[in-house]
């Protein structure tokens, strides 16, 4: 995997988050404000957009903060800080040009570290961190087991979906719904649902489908 890799991962991540941009959207509107969904799809394809404009012999690093500022301008409410930390803090945990499976969970791990250190939720507290958990602990376990890149980021992929339905019974903790109480409980957490989205792309990406 190589910057090219990642730009297609963010370009991959932004067709599923704008193919599901309205289902998000409802999501967030039964616990949150509303607009999940459409306000990252905006700023993933902002992102798309600038890294189009990325030299040649950008390196991964490069890629990963440049998306990442980019979502955090371009992103409303706090999913655009959210994202953006993620990829900020895994773009610099990449110190190589050529991204092996060791490289990559180094990365994941960072993302998940940034969410957490920005946005204090863990798991069971209803938030994308249940969903970018699992699938962090499920990236690292198949590698142990032998699996290669495609093979671990298929199973980060299967965990963060695995991570997102647990949210449904639920009681928020953290942000907006939380102010719901035990309304909250019956629903899909939007941020864990478009997580899981993006770790799909990475899993597509990865896996020469994307």
């Amino acid at each position: 995997m190589n910057a090219a890799d990642l730009t297609a991962w963010i370009r991959r991540a932004a067709e599923l988050v704008a193919a599901d941009a309205e289902r998000l959207t409802e999501l967030d509107a039964a616990i949150g404000d509303g607009d999940h969904g459409h306000n990252l799809a905006r700023g993933l394809a902002t992102a798309v957009d600038v890294l189009d404009e990325l030299p040649a012999d950008a390196s991964p690093q490069q890629v990963l903060t440049t998306a990442g500022r980019t979502l955090v301008s371009k992103t409303g409410g706090a999913s655009g800080a959210l994202y953006g930390m993620a990829l900020r803090r895994a773009g610099k945990a990449l110190k190589v040009d050529e991204i092996d499976a060791r490289w990559l969970g180094a990365a994941l791990r960072e993302a998940l570290a940034g969410v957490q250190d920005l946005g204090k939720a863990e798991e069971g507290d209803k938030t994308m961190v249940d969903a970018l958990a699992r699938a962090v602990a499920a990236f690292d376990a198949a590698r142990h087991e032998g699996a290669d890149l495609a093979g671990a980021a298929r199973a980060a992929a299967a965990a963060a979906e695995e991570g997102a339905q647990a949210t449904v019974p639920m009681q928020a903790r953290k942000g907006r719904a939380s102010y719901l109480g035990p309304r909250s409980v019956g629903h899909l957490d939007p941020g864990a649902a478009s997580t899981a989205l993006i770790l799909r792309a990475l899993a597509d990406v990865t896996g020469g489908e994307g």
